[in-house]
């Protein structure tokens, strides 16, 4: 297995506005000095990090692709990377000590505050290692796929994903529980890969309240692209 990749001094900043921006307290002074108290706290504490591999497509049929001995069972996948012989899979983190420091908080105020914060060290290391993946590959734009984000691609099929990475838990302390969790909770694996067509997952969700959304919902995408005609 190729020595896995692991960025462990990614950048991260919580600056106060965006700080207020994100927790909804712009205009809410009285809550602001705490949670600013507990921004700094979180910037102490956070350590964010990232790892990736460099994979190959061993095989494909219409409904799996088997990626170095691994086979993973994805329609959509299958035609997101019928043009590539090569995939990045990836685990990114907020990181041991930041989950740490949230722990003992028990109010719930402060507690969504804490997962707030948690969440924007988690993406900030999502952002690094997708840029790291683009320009290392150098083949344009790069999207990504994880499962349990579509019902194409079921959650338990983290298992095959993370064996694929391998020591995730020594590399940047990740781990992946009996129920398909990871731990810390706020870490986000995948597949990356590229796309000329900008993929991502929201272009397949219905779903119509989700803070996440990154793409608007297609609902023709599926028979257009994916369904086997």
């Amino acid at each position: 297995m190729p020595e896995l990749l692991v960025l462990d001094n990614i950048p991260f900043q919580l600056q106060p506005e965006a700080v207020l921006d994100r927790l909804h307290l712009r205009d809410l002074d009285d809550y602001q000095p705490r949670a600013l108290e507990l921004a700094r706290q979180a910037q102490a504490a956070a350590r964010p990090r990232a790892m990736y591999r460099v994979a190959y497509i061993e095989s494909r049929t219409d409904n799996t692709v088997t990626v170095e001995g691994v086979t993973f069972a994805s329609r959509v996948l299958v035609v997101n990377l019928q043009e590539t012989h090569r995939v990045f899979p990836f685990v990114a983190t907020c990181g041991c000590e930041m989950e740490a420091w949230a722990a003992p908080i028990t109010d719930m105020l402060e507690r969504f505050w804490a997962e707030t914060l948690m969440e924007m060290a988690v993406h900030a290391a999502a952002r690094f290692v997708h840029t790291h993946v683009a320009d290392k590959a150098a083949f344009g734009p790069v999207a990504a796929m994880d499962p349990g984000s579509l019902q194409d691609w079921p959650l338990e099929q983290q298992r095959e994903l993370f064996t694929l990475l391998g020591d995730t838990r020594g590399a940047i302390g990740v781990e992946l529980t009996d129920s398909c969790l990871m731990v810390p909770v706020k870490s986000v694996s995948g597949i990356f890969f590229p796309s000329e067509t900008h993929y991502e997952n929201c272009q397949l969700c219905p779903r119509e309240t989700c803070p996440g959304r990154r793409a608007q919902y297609d609902a023709d995408l599926y028979a257009r692209r994916y369904a086997r005609h």
